[in-house]
């Protein structure tokens, strides 16, 4: 349906006129979402979203049924939206969410509850800060918590509770599903409750390998940008730009594989990739012990440069991490891989040794120290390296075209 614009402002020039006559008349709103500071053509990114939209609705609460929400309205989450067991969120592509500012404002799809968000290449879901000056740490994030396994419990189907929320996680189904997390973009979040209770772009907890994630985004975060809590959950096509701490974090016996990397460092930066074999906080507590163990493949790291004044590590491993790293490209970092441990229970190098944590086909540019050995354990860089100078990273120009935030 075409609609005549130049009426259309003159109604709405008229409304502001009568409002104006009545000190108890409410503020006519207008909400302008036809600005797109995005790198994509249609309208859909940045801080706009899903095109040209005056119409706005709150959400937020325990949700104890199903919600499903339209591209064609931007929500404004008002607090934490938090779907219970048995009950679907849905998303579709084009629409946008914006967060009031704090940590208590996030999205949560609890055990047993289902989200299908199915964004596209041309039309991303977007969950973005509702602050007219947008900052990492206006809010929450999106958090996610299955039924897989997790180390930091004794096993079988017993569970944790999130950092956020204190939501519980974790159990014996390596192929729980939580639904459907497709071209979806979070933005300005990390909003800390507390010094040690951080949201996180993405915050998977006990995620399930049934679990479809894929084309995501975290960007402009305070704290992680996608990080996972133990389970078994699958993830493709990850981007993380500018994140002030970890970009990619994992911890709790996390063992699924992620394909398709794309990091790139901000100003302000921690890790790269910060990679923990149980949560130092909470110990492993499983029965028998065992640590993460990702399958990570095709990864570019793009640092600030190995003269920076913060350039730390590209990729820390600690806490008996172990995982099979394949087709890297680092660029701009002091130091490629830091591997940190002890002989005791987080023996780190004791995976380089038996072969259960290594790196293949990787290439180097420029970086200072390529392996930084701190786990009391003695190996060579070749028992951890082979195929130096043979990575080539992701190919994150084609796959990221469109949907993502430079």
């Amino acid at each position: 349906m075409k609609t005549n614009y130049f009426l259309v402002s003159l109604a709405i020039v008229a409304m502001l006129f009568a409002s104006c006559e009545a000190d108890d008349t409410a503020d006519i709103i207008i909400n302008d979402n036809s600005i797109d500071n995005s790198s994509t053509t249609n309208g859909s990114g940045g801080s706009s979203g899903g095109g040209d939209n005056n119409t706005t609705e709150n959400i937020g609460g325990t949700m104890t049924t199903d919600l499903t929400l339209s591209s064609d309205v931007t929500y404004i989450l008002t607090e934490a939206l938090i779907m219970t067991d048995g009950t679907t969120l849905n998303i579709p592509a084009c629409t946008v969410i914006r967060a009031n500012n704090g940590a208590g404002v996030y999205i949560a799809i609890a055990q047993g509850a289902t989200i299908n968000a199915n964004g596209s290449a041309n039309c991303p879901i977007v969950m973005t800060s509702n602050s007219p000056t947008q900052n990492a740490g206006d809010w929450g994030g999106l958090i996610v918590l299955g039924k897989a396994p997790i180390n930091s419990v004794a096993g079988g189907n017993a569970t944790s509770t999130s950092e956020i929320g204190g939501l519980p996680y974790g159990g014996s189904d390596a192929n729980d599903a939580s639904g459907n997390i497709r071209y979806v973009r979070v933005e300005y979040s990390g909003g800390a409750a507390s010094g040690s209770s951080e949201n996180n772009g993405f915050s998977f907890y006990g995620v399930g390998a049934g679990t479809n994630i894929e084309y995501i985004q975290a960007y402009e975060g305070a704290d992680d940008g996608v990080e996972f809590f133990g389970g078994t959950a699958n993830a493709n096509f990850v981007v993380v730009t500018n994140c002030q701490d970890d970009s990619v974090d994992w911890t709790e016996g996390f063992s699924g594989n992620l394909t398709d990397v794309y990091i790139k460092h901000g100003n302000i930066h921690d890790k790269g990739i910060e990679a923990d074999g149980f949560n130092t906080d909470i110990g492993n507590n499983s029965s028998p012990i065992f640590y993460s163990k990702p399958t990570v493949t095709n990864v570019t790291i793009v640092g600030l440069g190995s003269g920076a004044p913060t350039t730390p590590e590209a990729v820390r491993l600690r806490a008996g991490t172990q995982g099979v790293f394949t087709n890297f490209l680092i660029r701009g970092f002091d130091e490629g891989f830091d591997l940190d441990g002890d002989m005791g229970d987080s023996p780190t190098g004791q995976g380089v040794i038996d072969g259960n944590l290594s790196v293949t086909d990787v290439t180097f540019d420029d970086v200072t120290t390529k392996l930084k050995n701190d786990t009391g354990f003695t190996f060579t860089e070749a028992d951890f390296i082979s195929g130096d100078g043979n990575g080539t990273g992701t190919d994150f120009a084609t796959w990221g075209l469109g949907w993502t935030r430079n």
